[in-house]
């Protein structure tokens, strides 16, 4: 699961197979180093931050500012997704 970048002990991360037809951008979050039951938040055209789920339980206070962080640097994100999956989608 290729790492985007880490936040504290958060990883940042995509996941290696996100179906066909490719979904929609997204990352995923999860303390310690990436696992089935990390956090996925879709990035919107305009870089802004929508939680899907949050399974693994992140606390709110910390989720805020990880997603925070996720937003200033979606351009980042929205390179690497497509230099990683060679195509992009957006949720909204």
């Amino acid at each position: 699961m290729p790492q985007i970048f880490k936040i504290g002990s958060y990883w940042v991360f995509f996941g290696s197979n996100e179906n066909q037809p490719l979904e929609p951008i997204h990352v995923h979050i999860s303390s310690g180093g990436p696992n089935p039951n990390a956090t996925k938040v879709w990035i919107t055209k305009s870089g802004k931050c929508l939680l899907c789920h949050n399974r693994s339980k992140i606390p709110s206070v910390a989720l805020k500012n990880i997603m925070r962080i996720i937003e200033a640097r979606s351009g980042e994100i929205v390179e690497k997704w497509i230099s990683y999956f060679g195509e992009i989608r957006y949720f909204c």
